[in-house]
């Protein structure tokens, strides 16, 4: 069942685009339709005010975020972790995958499918 699900993963039409222009809470509520689970944005160690853009958090954290990078794209077949790190490495923000709840993070080393489909030790 892993596989058939990992290939359907590479094939599903989710995906989920950032515009860095998006209020942080329209992102998140884009990458909860998409996934089913939970995006969440951080001012340094703080859970950023969903209200803000990723430009308007650039004037609120010391940590640079890039407002004007190209957008991103991520499909169910992407990696938890490396889904965090391009939000890193293109906007330069911190983010965290959470379960549909947003009780917990998922795991960095599976799929966004996976973790939406809780195919994990919770």
């Amino acid at each position: 069942m892993g596989l058939l699900n990992n290939l359907k993963d590479r094939f599903n039409k989710a995906e989920f685009t950032v515009a860095p222009n998006k209020k942080l809470k329209t992102i998140s509520k884009e990458f909860m339709e998409a996934f089913d689970l939970q995006l969440v944005f951080y001012k340094g160690s703080v859970i950023a005010d969903g209200d803000l853009t990723l430009a308007a958090l650039n004037k609120k954290t010391t940590k640079d975020v890039n407002a004007k990078a190209d957008g991103i794209n991520i499909k169910g077949n992407t990696k938890v972790g490396d889904a965090e790190k391009m939000f890193d490495a293109n906007f330069g923000v911190t983010v965290q995958i959470k379960d549909k709840k947003g009780e917990k993070c998922v795991p960095n080393g599976i799929t966004i499918g996976q973790a939406a489909r809780g195919e994990y030790e919770k």
